[in-house]
């Protein structure tokens, strides 16, 4: 691999709703040192992807808002690697954008695309898959995911099932994609583990600039023309106002439904690198240290008693005490204290959004 024409894009832009309130639109989940490790994950992410690729050559695409954020916590980048996006499109229009750009720079580009917020416990593991992968997609026009093999049947995953295994140098892990599939029940879930073909989706790909433009030229032309339309604009000062005005023509559209289920050129590696999107305060409990009661604990002056399988996490050197509690979410921050049922996250965001309406009516 040519290191001068391998290119990352982080993708930093989410605003984590799910962990609330630790996590708020003003300061998101990737930008919090969730992990307690003294580091954001955004600088984790980037770290780790640094490993292998220039500095200059990783790009982070955020929303317009968290622009100075970015630059705050990553100082080694130039403000022209970062992307930020005017409006919430979801990932097709991302990719497009990092596309173009780096197409506008480099037409051998080959690249990596991943979220700023998953965990990777088995970090030289997965960049000997990264390293495998680029190989991959650095000598074939295809387009690239990564499989993660299910450890339970996760139901706020996507999956990804496999067709046959795919004969290239000496790897045993390269699979054709049969299919994609979205976040399935707990039956669905529990067959998909028991076939053996299903794969969780981790959302990393990897692609040849070539290869990804095809495709977008192909499934997705109207969001392609109107990235096409900015070359002259791109690493310029009027990059700015040219991307407001392609976001507000781009339907709101992933890239896994606009591209990845439609083309035929699909591959999958299937890993394990003790991989977790880190989606939920369920799921940081699950890779989170736990004491005897398998209690998940932040703060330096917290208390339990007769209280199990639970999450705790108090900021700063406030006291908190709690007693009798089993599968519950006690989070504090410096103005706002959630208490809920384990079991019953994924109503957080419908939280959120009464809290805000709430606030828009004072």
């Amino acid at each position: 691999m040519d290191n001068c024409n391998n290119y990352c894009v982080i993708m930093a832009g989410g605003i984590g709703s799910r962990f609330w309130p630790l996590s708020t639109q003003d300061r998101p989940k990737q930008f919090i040192d969730i992990l307690g490790v003294g580091k954001s994950l955004l600088q984790l992410t980037f770290e780790r992807f640094n490993k292998i690729f220039p500095a200059e050559n990783i790009l982070i695409v955020t929303s317009e808002r968290y622009r100075e954020m970015v630059l705050e916590q990553l100082p080694q980048l130039d403000s022209d690697q970062v992307l930020c996006e005017p409006l919430r499109r979801n990932t097709a229009p991302c990719m497009a954008y990092a596309t173009h750009k780096i197409l506008s720079r480099c037409k051998d580009a080959n690249i990596v695309v991943a979220p700023s917020d998953h965990l990777i416990l088995k970090e030289d593991a997965f960049l000997e898959e990264i390293r495998k992968g680029m190989d991959f997609t650095e000598k074939n026009n295809v387009l690239l995911t990564l499989g993660i093999k299910p450890s339970r049947p996760e139901t706020g995953y996507g999956y990804i099932q496999v067709a046959d295994s795919c004969e290239y140098d000496d790897y045993d892990n390269l699979y054709h994609v049969k299919t994609f599939t979205e976040k399935p029940d707990r039956k669905m879930a529990q067959l998909f583990m028991e076939t053996g073909e299903f794969f969780w989706n981790s959302g990393i790909f990897i692609w040849s600039v070539k290869a990804i433009h095809e495709a977008l030229s192909k499934y997705l032309p109207d969001v392609n023309t109107v990235f096409e339309k900015g070359y002259k604009y791109y690493h310029t000062e009027d990059e700015v106002h040219f991307i407001n005005k392609a976001y507000s023509e781009c339907p709101n559209i992933s890239i896994d439904y606009g591209i990845m289920e439609k083309a035929d050129n699909v591959y999958v590696l299937c890993s394990d690198f003790g991989w977790s999107d880190l989606g939920t305060w369920g799921s940081l409990h699950e890779n989170h240290h736990v004491d005897e009661n398998q209690n998940a604990v932040w703060g330096n002056k917290v208390f339990l008693y007769e209280t199990r399988d639970s999450i705790i996490n108090m900021q700063g050197e406030k006291t908190a005490v709690v007693q009798g509690l089993e599968g519950y979410i006690v989070v504090e921050t410096d103005n706002t204290l959630l208490i809920c049922k384990k079991d019953d996250e994924q109503q957080i965001r419908q939280f959120v959004a009464d809290v805000n309406l709430a606030e828009e009516k004072k």
